[in-house]
Parts: structure tokens; sequence; C-alpha cells
């Protein structure tokens, strides 16, 4: 988090300007914390309903037999104890509670095991993200990446008149991590998800400290750990107390299933950091705070969820190898399937059999990514999965996806 100095000395007016958060509430409740949620397998609204812990709202523009498994949420909402809080909270929303920012990124960074000005709160990890992108990136100073790998931070280099390097996954969808390295001299910025969006494949620890160790002087690592809580990749966010020349970030987005609720956080040496300060600080929501808060210290919340997600995406993908289809050895709520013909068709005709999957990358245009939901929705998809890929490939071609609207969210 920013010293109070430096959180001081952005305005009142700055603050509104910079983000659409709302004010931050109270401490929670101690009595909150616990764990309230069972691990259920019902479905409810259409697929969008909860994995574990009950009827989730769905999109209001989107049918409610339909099932979303496009944009990598998780299948329920939070907790039943952050629910409650929240509610509890939004009664409160008169009240800017500032100083709540500041307490919770401590907590956060006790969490980690790092120091206060080792964490800075956004709303979620796509601020973070692209302010770390234009903070070390320049028309000089290069991005590189893995091919197929999320975008964001490509796309906001690109944007900046940065040259992007994108260097294609090994055989195994693993990372090139030599070949990152040895992409451009002058890189300013080298990108890692880990576990990868689109894949689910994780990046050995050994290979982002070597990247770490080997990179071009006065570059920065950033490691973007949204997905890491599905999978049994190991963190780097001890590395930020060694001063090393890396960013982690993290959201809430994903297993916290706090997509909607916007929040998330990075962590680096005080130095790099400040220089994402630059883009804007800002004190976070109540409701978010609190939300997160909970379940960060809901000591079954990942293990049991973990699980869950688990076992849906690997009958799935059991299925999908049954039938005699390549899937990628994903460790999260998220795959690549190669469907042998052009992904974005498979993908319309999925959406007229009411299940919504996400998007192909250039790279790979003969796959798709799914994301991975309750085992109702796994259930539809496979069944929706069998009879769009039983329609002649010309047939399929003329189809248009009848939900456009849900494009415009897939590049998440």
């Amino acid at each position: 988090m920013t010293t109070q100095s430096t959180q001081s000395s952005v305005s009142r007016r700055k603050f509104l300007k910079l983000s659409s958060a709302l004010p931050l509430g109270a401490a929670a409740l101690p009595g909150m914390a616990g764990s309230a949620f069972a691990a259920q397998q019902s479905r409810g609204g259409g697929g969008r309903a909860g994995a574990d812990a009950g009827p989730a709202v769905g999109y209001i523009d989107t049918p409610a037999n339909v099932t979303l498994l496009n944009i990598n949420e998780f299948p329920s909402g939070p907790t039943p104890a952050a629910v409650d809080i929240m509610h509890k909270m939004a009664t409160s929303g008169n009240r800017y509670y500032m100083g709540e920012t500041r307490q919770f990124s401590a907590d956060i960074a006790a969490y980690h095991g790092v120091k206060p000005n080792n964490v800075t709160l956004y709303a979620g990890s796509s601020e973070p993200l692209q302010f770390t992108t234009m903070a070390f990136t320049s028309p000089t100073r290069s991005f590189v990446t893995a091919d197929p790998s999320y975008e964001n931070g490509a796309n906001t280099a690109a944007a900046g008149g940065a040259k992007v390097y994108k260097i294609p996954l090994k055989a195994d969808y693993t990372h090139d991590i030599k070949a990152m390295a040895a992409a451009d001299p002058n890189a300013g910025l080298f990108y890692i998800c880990n576990p990868n969006n689109p894949t689910g494949v994780p990046i050995k620890r050994s290979e982002i400290e070597w990247l770490l160790g080997n990179k071009p002087a006065g570059s920065v690592v950033l490691v973007d750990e949204a997905y890491i809580h599905f999978s049994d990749a190991d963190s780097v966010i001890d590395l930020v107390a060694k001063d090393k020349d890396l960013v982690v970030i993290r959201t809430f987005s994903k297993i916290y299933a706090m997509g909607g609720l916007r929040f998330g956080y990075a962590v680096g040496r005080p130095d790099l950091l400040a220089k994402l300060h630059v883009y804007g600080i800002n004190f976070m929501a109540t409701t978010a705070v609190q939300c997160a808060k909970v379940q960060l210290n809901d000591k079954q919340l990942i293990p049991t969820r973990k699980q869950l997600i688990a076992d849906n995406r690997n009958r799935t993908l059991d299925f999908l190898t049954k039938q005699g289809y390549t899937v990628t050895p994903s460790q999260t709520n998220c795959f690549m399937v190669d469907v042998k013909r052009p992904g974005r068709t498979v993908a319309a005709a999925l959406a007229h059999q009411n299940v919504v999957i996400g998007r192909s990358w250039a790279v790979w245009p003969n796959s798709v990514r799914v994301s991975v939901g309750s085992a109702a929705d796994m259930a539809a998809f496979q069944t929706a999965f069998v009879a769009a890929m039983a329609m002649p490939p010309e047939k399929m071609s003329q189809l248009v996806h009848p939900y456009p609207h849900l494009l415009e969210e897939q590049v998440c």
C-alpha cells in the first residue's frame, strides 16, 4: 500500500475522478469470518447459480436458461458470511472510510509476509496490469508475453507505442522462458500469467526465478496470479521482499467470486509501485473491502472451491478426450480445446444450444476457451457440445451468434 504521505497527496477530487469506487465500511465483524457454505452441486439461474453457495444473480440481459462459460467467472457468488456483511455495510455507503483501504492493505501485506508499503489495493487486477504496462513500456522499451496468453497488457503496451513480442508456447503448453528473455535486449516488461489464461497451465517458480536473474537490465517482470488459487503453482510474492524487479498482481474476481465487486491488488517494491501510482490510486468500495476481508479469513474457501472446480474440470476434460479432442492440461477454471474447425463457428453453434463459451486466440483459431462452472453447467456443456459438433461444418459456419453482446465481454 502507499504510505500515508503519498496517500494524502492525492486529493479527494482526484480520488473521485480516478475511479468509480465507492467508500469503505467499518471492519468486518469477527464472527463473520467462518465459512457457512456447503459444497452443493445444485443448478439454478440457468447455470449462473451457485456451485457451493446457492443461487447467484445472472446477467440481466441474458435469458435465465443460458449457461455462461465464457469469461472465467466462478459459478456462484461470495460466501453467505460475505454476502451478509455486504448487506450490513451497504447502509454505511454514505461514509468514505478512507482509512480502511490503508488498514486492509496492511492486512494483505501481513497475509503475504511483506511490508505494508509493498501492497496497493485496486478495483480488480486490470488497473495494476495496465498501470504496470504503462509504467515500464514505451516506444523504446518493449512488452514480452507468451502466445496465447491474456492480452490486456499487450494491448495497453501497443496503444502506448511499445513493440510487443509474442513468444509461442512450447509443445507442452508451457512458457518458453528462455525465448522470452532473448526476445529483445531493450525489453521493458515481461508478462507472465501464472497459471496461464487461456490454457490453465502453470509456470514453474524456478523458471520465473531464472527470468529474474537473466532478463535485460532495467526490465521488470510482471506476474499475474489471478488463477493461482485453483492450481498447485507456487507464488512468487515472497520474492518481492528480496527486492527483485518484480510486480505481482492478484484479484478476488476468480475463486473469491468477486468479479463484479472489483477487488484486487499489486505487490512490489515501493519504488516500482510508485511508478504505478502516477496513473492513480484510490480508496476501495465499502462492500468490496468487507467481502474480501471475510473471505480472505475463511480458511476453507480456497481448498473447497479448488477441489470443486477441479472435479468439474477433470470430468469435462476426460469427456472431451474420450470424444477425440485435444485439451490443455489445465489446473484452473478454464481450458482450451482444439475443435478442429474455426472456433468462432463452434462458439456460435454452442450458443444456439444455450451454452455460451469463450473465444479463440489468433494463434490458435481452431481452439476455444471454456470456463469451468458447476457440475450442472458442465453437464449442459457436454450435451450441447455433442449436438453442436454433429452439425456439418458448412451449416455451422452460417450461424450467427445469438448473444452478440456477450462477445464484447469475452476479452477476460
